[in-house]
């Protein structure tokens, strides 16, 4: 059963969600919980800033004391400094100041800071300081709490780590995050033609190169690879492969065997296990025969051999399926895309697809308007086109043509 490519997301998701297959829960060091999924929201040890920090590099003042310097330089006492790190241990007066460094406590007694720009010492130092413009209460401070206060939730449950919800989390406190355990993918690429990236292939084989890139879109997605032996072109021979891959892994991906030929025996093999198929076809291009399904509750997912194919349909439905097991929810049906305008002409003959091409960005000369323009690429084999893309041109089903200057999606890479 071939599905319409909205459709056929909108499955995949709907399938994994309602089999409620997620990865363990585990308590890790924070550094080892980069691009992983909290289970529990965070919470603040302290206020965020914890006190009345100070934001330029200045002068400490009461801002009453230098309102008059609108019309002239008003003259203050420097009684002290204060560095970061360090809580100035007087307070200020009347017609004093504390030089102060960014990022150290507001002094007790000042409610604001001038930046040194628009101050003037005297030569060889002293104890003076002309200040050559008012600043308002509270300016070039932000003050205690005001980001997030003790108690609060910094980040829900759900949330994924990335490196600044990291600098959050370690300055809360939280060494020991607990996060949505990575989703194992069991890797299995299939096909005589295959050899491992060093061997010297014969005149009509190719080297493994699905096997690298499956594996690095994994790890992209906050998988643990697991690459099993290549699986050739016997029917018994994956049907065992398959059997003992299935139980070591949160997911099974498959690359090639799955279009009609003599030769593909991965739904066969799928077929006697028991395995569930979903849908055996997805209208896009390229990847059209997209197969995805549960083995043993599991589900997994057979992708096109051809190297380009196998990139986009893990993009596709693969990358949001690690999402919901990686513990990320919702996952949008729809796709992320930006907008460019069409640098050239395009046209292509009137299929029934979503089709998927390799394409460049660039800026248009003296703006910041993004174009793109298709590459040439020989189809769903060629992997030059596609490491040198930015991203992928979508073109929906129906459309034979479109002019320059058009706006249309792109779905970066």
């Amino acid at each position: 059963m071939s599905l319409p490519f909205h459709n056929a997301r909108s499955v995949v998701l709907q399938e994994i969600g309602a089999a409620g297959v997620v990865a363990a829960v585990e308590e890790v060091a924070l550094d080892d919980a980069a691009g992983r999924v909290l289970v529990s929201a965070v919470l603040a040890d302290r206020d965020q800033p914890p006190f009345d920090r100070v934001t330029r590099d200045g002068f400490a003042v009461r801002s009453v004391d230098v309102a008059a310097a609108a019309g002239a330089p008003v003259s203050l006492a420097i009684i002290g400094e204060a560095p970061p790190g360090q809580v100035f241990a007087g307070q200020v007066g009347p017609g004093q100041c504390v030089e102060i460094m960014t990022g150290a406590p507001l002094p007790a007694g000042a409610d604001a800071v001038v930046m040194v720009e628009y101050t003037e010492r005297p030569v060889g130092g002293g104890t003076l300081v002309s200040i050559k413009r008012p600043v308002a209460a509270r300016e070039n401070v932000v003050g205690r709490g005001s980001e997030i206060r003790a108690g609060q939730p910094a980040f829900p449950g759900g949330r994924r780590l990335d490196p600044a919800a990291m600098a959050l989390a370690a300055s809360l406190g939280c060494a020991r995050p607990r996060v949505v355990a990575r989703p194992k993918v069991a890797i299995i690429t299939t096909g005589d033609e295959l050899v491992a990236v060093d061997q010297t292939p014969g005149i009509a084989q190719i080297r493994n190169s699905n096997l690298h890139s499956l594996a690095a879109q994994v790890v992209q997605a906050g998988g643990i690879p697991i690459a099993l032996p290549i699986a050739r072109d016997n029917l018994a021979s994956l049907r065992a492969l398959l059997a003992g891959a299935i139980d070591k892994a949160d997911l099974l991906l498959l690359s090639g065997g799955v279009s009609m030929g003599k030769y593909d025996f991965v739904e066969k093999a799928l077929s006697d296990l028991g395995a569930r198929i979903v849908f055996d076809g997805v209208d896009i291009r390229p990847g059209r025969p997209l197969v995805f399904g549960f083995l043993r509750g599991k589900p997994f997912f057979g992708l096109p051999g051809n190297p380009l194919s196998t990139l986009v349909t893990f993009a596709l439905f693969v990358r949001p399926a690690l999402d919901l097991l990686g513990g990320i929810a919702p996952v949008t049906v729809g796709l992320p895309c930006a907008h460019a305008q069409l640098g050239e002409d395009f046209s292509q003959r009137k299929v029934p697809l979503t089709v998927f091409l390799p394409a460049q960005l660039a800026t248009a000369a003296g703006t910041l308007q993004a174009i793109v323009r298709p590459l040439p690429s020989q189809g769903s084999g060629d992997l030059v086109a596609m490491a040198r893309a930015d991203g992928l041109l979508v073109i929906e089903p129906g459309v034979t043509a479109l002019a320059a200057g058009a706006w249309v999606p792109v779905w970066p890479k």
